[in-house]
């Protein structure tokens, strides 16, 4: 398994290294994915991730916790 220092200096991240990152669950990953939330890339038939997405999605998860309160 990959450390996570490791992951922190990726260019691209794979769904499920984002749900370390994250940690949260693979299947959230795919979920947030799905519906537009979380952005990725194409590259062939995979789908990966470039961390200023996965900074971008936080800010938004930030943008909808200010909202709820």
């Amino acid at each position: 398994m990959t450390s996570n220092t490791a992951l922190l200096e990726q260019i691209l991240y794979r769904p499920e290294e984002v749900a370390v990152v994250l940690r949260i669950g693979r299947s959230t990953v795919y979920e947030e994915i799905r519906l537009g939330r979380l952005r990725t890339v194409r590259i062939g038939r995979r789908r990966l991730v470039p961390p200023e997405y996965v900074t971008a999605y936080v800010e938004l998860l930030k943008r909808e916790a200010q909202a709820a309160a």
